[in-house]
């Protein structure tokens, strides 16, 4: 049986397929991976035996400006709807299974591959706030907010089936026809399934269920990382205290230099030292203080490092201060370190809020912290108790997601397509 498992997004996104991945190999099925050509993931694909299909454009280049967009919105959304179509539709069979997550006009084509062929499809949700709950909010795209005035999160959810068409829509169904297949009402619940995955740890993430879609909450997908730290990264951890590290994922932030002074003058502050994760946003040291490739620059408690095993990295800081990514959030609650979160788009602010919920760290109030607001919230997440208390719900979080999904997987393939 081949399954094909399709994303467009950041390493947020490819990381848990690979998760998957692996798992689906060891059960004997074969695994393909349609995702954005970046080398770094077709590298960490590689690392446990999945070939990569490459669509679309690079992720990063484009997060960083590297590639500047000519097309418009619904061209944008037009052109992705179509490059995972053919994409999945090439390597994906009828008798198989394709599962998608990412970026919606992506996921619409990837399901558009499996009508097609009548292959079983199922959407993989990596974070809630995609899925329509009485108990969270719709997210918001910055050109299409909610009237101030609407607070109910049912409403607001009603209202999200207009913004989905507005958007997607026409691009969705334009393709759809194009191919043959019907165009579609509310192309957001059709995308969506009356029976999405749900692939966040529940303690973490605690879905409660709904009247109108059968959620299944799987846990996590993780993929176990068995990378030695780099040898001049072992040497600053060993030579002191236990850092705080601060990264920020693949987060574009406006000013990545001053984000970085901000950082390890807020560290300082605690008598902490500092490790900086650079990212796609080339966080970098203050005024010399971390210089490339980890050079200390001079200052023997500040470190800066690129891509790292960061399951094995975040057991050795004091804590992480990040973007609250739906990975980073996880892997530094099974590390048991306490979290300073400074949520910039899409559900970080959900899983900002369920960090400070659940007592092992804390939310900070907007994505641009100043000295002042980043020396307080460390100086709350340092505190014994939250460690404690981060300690303790590390052994909550569940390490079976990507055996449960592969369950899932093979249960699809003994059920008939429709379509």
């Amino acid at each position: 049986m081949r399954v094909v498992l399709s994303t467009y997004g950041s390493r947020g996104d490819v990381e848990p397929l690979a998760g998957l991945a692996l798992r689906l190999r060891e059960s004997g099925a074969e695994v393909k991976v349609c995702a954005p050509p970046d080398e770094e993931f077709a590298a960490r694909l590689a690392e446990v035996g999945v070939g990569m299909v490459p669509v679309g454009q690079s992720v990063r280049a484009l997060v960083t400006g590297r590639i500047k967009g000519t097309a418009d919105f619904p061209q944008r959304a037009a052109a992705l709807v179509e490059q995972f179509y053919e994409a999945v539709l090439a390597v994906a069979e009828p008798d198989g299974v394709v599962a998608a997550t990412g970026l919606f006009p992506a996921v619409a084509g990837a399901q558009a591959a499996a009508e097609k062929l009548g292959a079983r499809f199922a959407y993989i949700a990596l974070q809630p706030t995609m899925l329509p709950s009485p108990h969270h909010r719709p997210f918001e795209y910055p050109w299409q907010p909610y009237p101030a005035e609407v607070t109910d999160n049912r409403e607001l959810w009603e209202l999200n089936i207009g913004t989905m068409n507005a958007l997607f829509g026409a691009p969705v169904n334009t393709h759809r026809t194009a191919v043959g297949l019907p165009a579609v009402d509310n192309v957001r619940d059709h995308v969506l399934t009356d029976r999405p995955w749900l692939a966040t740890d529940p303690t973490l993430d605690p879905w409660l269920p709904t009247a109108d879609r059968e959620v299944v909450q799987t846990g996590a997908w993780i993929l176990p990382d068995e990378r030695p730290l780099p040898a001049n990264l072992e040497a600053f951890l060993t030579a002191g205290e236990a850092p705080v590290y601060v990264g920020f994922g693949s987060m574009p932030l406006g000013d990545a230099a001053g984000a970085a002074r901000v950082a390890v003058e807020a560290v300082r502050a605690q008598g902490r030292r500092v490790l900086l994760g650079r990212g796609w946003a080339e966080l970098a040291g203050a005024d010399g203080a971390c210089g490339a490739d980890g050079a200390s620059g001079g200052a023997t408690d500040c470190f800066a490092v690129g891509e790292v095993n960061q399951q094995a990295l975040f057991r050795r800081v004091a804590a992480v201060v990040h973007h609250g990514g739906a990975g980073t959030t996880t892997t530094a609650t099974r590390a048991g370190v306490p979290q300073v979160l400074v949520p910039q788009i899409v559900d970080q602010p959900y899983w900002a809020a369920r960090v400070a919920d659940l007592g092992i760290g804390v939310a900070h109030d907007g994505p641009t912290p100043t000295v002042e607001s980043l020396t307080a919230a460390l100086r709350q997440a340092l505190a014994p108790e939250t460690a404690e208390r981060a300690a303790a719900v590390a052994g909550e979080v569940r390490t079976d997601g990507t055996a449960v999904a592969a369950a899932l997987v093979l249960e699809a393939a003994t059920v008939p397509a429709v379509g």
